[in-house]
């Protein structure tokens, strides 16, 4: 006997959560959805009638309509999501000719800047 009883608030307590996890939110009366769940998962046979009781709306003529919610409170704004990162669509081997490009043009600079301070003795005959 005591065997049948724990199989019948077993398929209670299965019932209740199968039925809490489907169930809209707008559905559900009292608590929220996760404290029904710990509530059935605790207490299966109290939690299970307590569910099936008073937690559940039941509608007219087994139709399904959600109850009206309070407003949920304004979001607040939020930042821009950042920029995305450019992409580079030139393969390695161009990126490397144009950084050598890059390291002979600041080189030939650095000798023009050079050459600019320090005038050469050619330069006076």
């Amino acid at each position: 006997m005591a065997f049948l009883l724990s199989i019948l608030v077993i398929a209670l307590m299965i019932g209740a959560l199968v039925d809490i996890i489907t169930r809209d939110d707008a559905q559900v009366r009292f608590l929220p959805k996760m404290v029904w769940l710990i509530l059935v998962i605790l207490l299966p046979l109290i939690g299970s009638i307590l569910w099936f009781a008073i937690g559940r709306e039941y509608s007219e003529a087994g139709v399904r309509m959600p109850r009206m919610r309070r407003a949920a409170p304004s979001p607040r704004p939020q930042a821009p999501p950042p920029a995305p990162h450019p992409v580079d669509t030139r393969t390695t081997e161009q990126q490397i000719e144009d950084l050598d490009r890059e390291i002979e043009e600041w080189r030939l600079r650095s000798e023009i800047e050079k050459r600019k301070s320090d005038p050469s003795p050619d330069a006076d005959s």
